[in-house]
């Protein structure tokens, strides 16, 4: 998975130092924001053929239904006229919503990417320079995540001052000056707090849980409109047990998340969580489930009654035929 989000982190790197310099006013965090902000306007179609396909799943779950109750008891043939429906439909339940959810994958890979390793994704520093940097901030035992492999680069920022003091004392090798100095002039803050600041790492109440706590709150919001919503649209569902876990276990993650790594994740993860809120009420606004679901049952219809044409014509044209 690391590698991963190292490949993906490149091109998303360049883009993310693209908007630091051009609308990101030079500020790492508002680049963060500003990138996941394009990010989910990029997943717009995406979520869009989401909606139609969940919609178009729902009417399948209705004739469904309509089956087992006909054939209740009959698990044979429950399934061989399940089968017959999906073929009729050209449905297929396995690749419904596959295509936008790699999509929705990639983008948030390479976010990920891109934040979690600065130094390599976002300011392109060689390879040699960044693992004498990270073995340096190891060597501090400064902090109780230094060691954790995915967050080393975003320590090294943090600490980029007592890196300049070793350097400048002889006490580090392997990077050039120019290098330090390039790290040390990212804006690497957010209303005065660095953010590779570690909430853990600072006593309860601090202006730090600040971050954590939105982190909560806005995970937390989302995922209530999200039950909400698919309460009205599909109620079986969302009578599920497993759903409200998954309501209130996604929030509960994400605090956990947050307060273990440093507040840039957590930017990240509260813009990500806000951006999706606002896109998910835009987008129900302008395809209501309900109102797709019945442009999709006109959609059908018409089709049904173009096949029966078809197959009128036919038989038309071949009994006119056979009369001659």
């Amino acid at each position: 998975m690391t590698g991963l989000y190292e490949f993906l982190g490149i091109p998303f790197g360049f883009l993310l130092k693209l908007i630091y310099e051009s609308i990101g006013f030079g500020n790492y965090a508002i680049s963060i924001i500003l990138l996941t902000l394009i990010s989910r306007v990029l997943m717009v179609p995406s979520t869009i053929s989401q909606q139609k396909g969940m919609a178009k799943t729902q009417r399948m779950q209705s004739k469904i239904r309509k089956i087992q109750e006909k054939y209740a008891g009959d698990q044979r043939r429950i399934q061989e006229e399940t089968q017959n429906l999906y073929q009729r439909e050209g449905y297929n339940p396995m690749s419904a919503g596959c295509g936008p959810m790699i999509f929705q994958f990639i983008l948030l890979f390479g976010l990920i990417g891109a934040i979690y390793y600065p130094l390599s994704n976002f300011l392109g520093i060689a390879e040699t320079e960044v693992e004498a940097l990270i073995n340096a901030v190891n060597s501090l035992s400064a902090s109780s995540t230094a060691n954790t492999g995915i967050i080393q680069e975003l320590m090294v920022i943090k600490h980029i001052d007592t890196l300049i003091e070793m350097f400048n004392a002889g006490q580090l090798t392997g990077v050039s000056q120019a290098t330090l100095n390039t790290i040390a002039d990212i804006d690497f803050q957010i209303f005065g707090i660095s953010l590779g600041e570690v909430p853990s790492e600072h006593k309860f109440p601090s202006v730090v849980w600040i971050v954590p706590a939105l982190s909560f709150i806005s995970s937390l919001l989302t995922g209530i409109h999200s039950h909400i919503k698919q309460k009205k649209t599909n109620p079986t569902a969302a009578n599920n047990p497993m759903m409200g876990c998954m309501m209130l276990g996604m929030p509960l993650l994400s605090l956990v998340f947050v307060v273990r790594y440093p507040i840039g994740i957590g930017v990240y993860w509260i813009a990500s969580s806000v951006f999706g809120f606002l896109s998910t009420l835009i987008i129900g606004h302008f395809y209501n489930p309900k109102k797709t679901l019945a442009k999709i049952m006109i959609e059908e219809t018409i089709e049904r009654r173009s096949k029966e044409e078809s197959v009128k014509l036919v038989a038309s044209s071949k009994n006119k035929k056979e009369n001659n």
